[in-house]
């Protein structure tokens, strides 16, 4: 905990950017009756709200890989149909190779799902390139039952609530919703004020530390 602590409270270096990553499946649901449009009131008309039928079908489901470079405004969200050691590796690859390709490290931030390891490049790309990918990496874990320390997991809450809370029932929709959503974000620089230090977690969860007695001399 105090080392994830320590890195979001580091001095925002450009050459070493910190990046927190998290994703979360979606189910895809399909509406079954076509929509009513809303309609304003005009012209003696009464208008309504948009009618949805209650009704709907499953479509499968989809993974959401959020990327959030928090204290330089930036995040990337792609739409996969799994996430399994190779989508992750190829995720990996795009943050480190493209994203940030003229820095010299990327500091990421992620939990301890099974599919998080340095081991899934290996099973995408050659030893050669796997390892020059590493050498650009800087892997921090998030502790057990600690997943709320990863900023990534706020961001993909707020993603939820604004983009994805309504029926979407295919890869494309839920691409082109999350597209427009990212790129609005980016572009009014939405960042995260991190308040919570190490020296609060000493205090206010003092039940996780070890006690230690000492005898008076």
């Amino acid at each position: 905990m105090e080392e994830v602590l320590e890195v979001y409270h580091r001095f925002p270096d450009p050459q070493n950017p910190v990046v927190a990553m998290d994703e979360q499946p979606i189910q895809l649901l399909r509406h079954t009756r076509q929509v009513i449009p809303a309609r304003p009131s005009e012209n003696g008309h009464v208008g309504h709200p948009e009618r949805v039928d209650y009704e709907y079908e499953r479509n499968g489901t989809a993974s959401v890989f959020m990327f959030v470079a928090p204290f330089h405004h930036w995040r990337r969200v792609s739409v996969r149909e799994h996430r399994t050691k190779l989508d992750l590796a190829e995720e990996l690859e795009r943050l480190v190779m493209y994203d940030f390709v003229d820095t010299k490290k990327v500091t990421i931030v992620w939990d301890n799902l099974n599919t998080h390891t340095k081991g899934a490049l290996y099973k995408r790309f050659s030893p050669e390139y796997c390892r020059e990918i590493l050498r650009r990496c800087e892997f921090i874990d998030t502790p057990i039952h600690g997943s709320w320390l990863n900023i990534a997991e706020s961001e993909l809450s707020v993603l939820t609530k604004q983009c994805l809370c309504g029926r979407l029932g295919s890869m494309e929709e839920v691409r082109k919703q999350v597209a427009a959503w990212t790129a609005w974000r980016n572009d009014h620089a939405k960042g995260t004020h991190w308040q919570f230090t190490t020296d609060d977690a000493r205090i206010k969860l003092d039940s996780v530390y070890p006690k230690f007695h000492f005898d008076n001399e």
